[in-house]
């Protein structure tokens, strides 16, 4: 049990602590997942799994505790923002490096848009690489139902991201993109674009504007929200349905961390739509 408590306790508060923004309550339920794990073992029951035990008792219990805990944040006086953490070295949410981006202020009340279980299926996939089978039993959907809502949150992100660009709103943009995040362009010669990759949010933002105001020089009149090769994206049109340019997203942690954009010509006369 100690070994057990030990090894799985960080990775118990970190899916706690994203699910209900504090650290008060993630420790809670943390708790009483381990002692369900305690009932559950010295009872003479052997949990085989008990990663995939404890995963499912604490995102279950954190499901429940939203659920309960909306009614009060509806009440909320003023803005509402999760309970800080020191994020340090030894420190349980800390251990997982590769979830750091997941911890942002940003990212968590971002998560406040979503049900408790949308929630829950968005960070076990997207922060902590669980497969869908196991999410699905975990929060009671099928498999098609949790890839749906994956994918949904995903759409939502580039719809608004795209609005945003096209709006030139600076500061939207800035909000959905990674800090290092990375745009790459193929104009190959024949169509405005960055010759070389262009690294960093802010940097990212402002070729974006610059890219909108170009488009709509060009003749850029709409927008047709697509997927491209498995990523959410978007063609950008003139009025006569011809695409301009296609921009697909690489989004990871509710932000988007990656850009392609192809508006070479050439390659995009497989994409022409008949004369509207």
């Amino acid at each position: 049990m100690d070994e057990v408590y030990e090894e799985l306790r960080p990775l118990m508060f970190s899916i706690a602590y994203r699910m209900l923004g504090s650290a008060t309550e993630a420790e809670d339920i943390v708790q009483e997942a381990f002692l369900r794990f305690h009932k559950e073992t010295s009872g003479g029951t052997e949990v085989e799994a008990p990663k995939a035990y404890l995963s499912a008792v604490t995102t279950r219990l954190s499901i429940d505790h939203l659920r309960s805990a909306r009614v009060r944040r509806e009440r909320y006086v003023g803005t509402w923002l999760p309970e800080p953490i020191l994020t340090e070295e030894e420190d349980d949410v800390a251990l997982h490096a590769e979830t750091a981006d997941s911890l942002s202020m940003g990212f968590l009340v971002l998560l406040e848009s979503l049900t408790p279980v949308e929630r829950a299926v968005f960070l076990l996939r997207e922060v902590f690489d669980y497969g869908f089978d196991e999410i699905a039993r975990i929060v009671g959907k099928t498999e098609e139902n949790c890839r749906q809502i994956s994918r949904a949150r995903k759409e939502e992100l580039a719809r608004r991201f795209f609005a945003a660009a096209m709006d030139g709103d600076l500061d939207g943009l800035l909000q959905m993109l990674a800090a290092d995040a990375v745009a790459y362009a193929d104009g190959g010669g024949l169509a405005p674009a960055s010759r070389r990759p262009v690294h960093g949010g802010k940097k990212v933002a402002n070729l974006l504007l610059g890219a909108a105001r170009i488009g709509r020089k060009l003749g850029v009149v709409g927008m047709r929200e697509v997927e491209i090769n498995g990523e959410p994206g978007c063609v950008f049109e003139d009025g006569e349905g011809h695409a301009i340019a296609v921009v697909a997203l690489n989004i990871a942690d509710d932000q988007v961390q990656t850009i392609h954009a192809v508006a070479n010509p050439e390659k995009l006369q497989h994409l022409e739509r008949p004369t509207r």
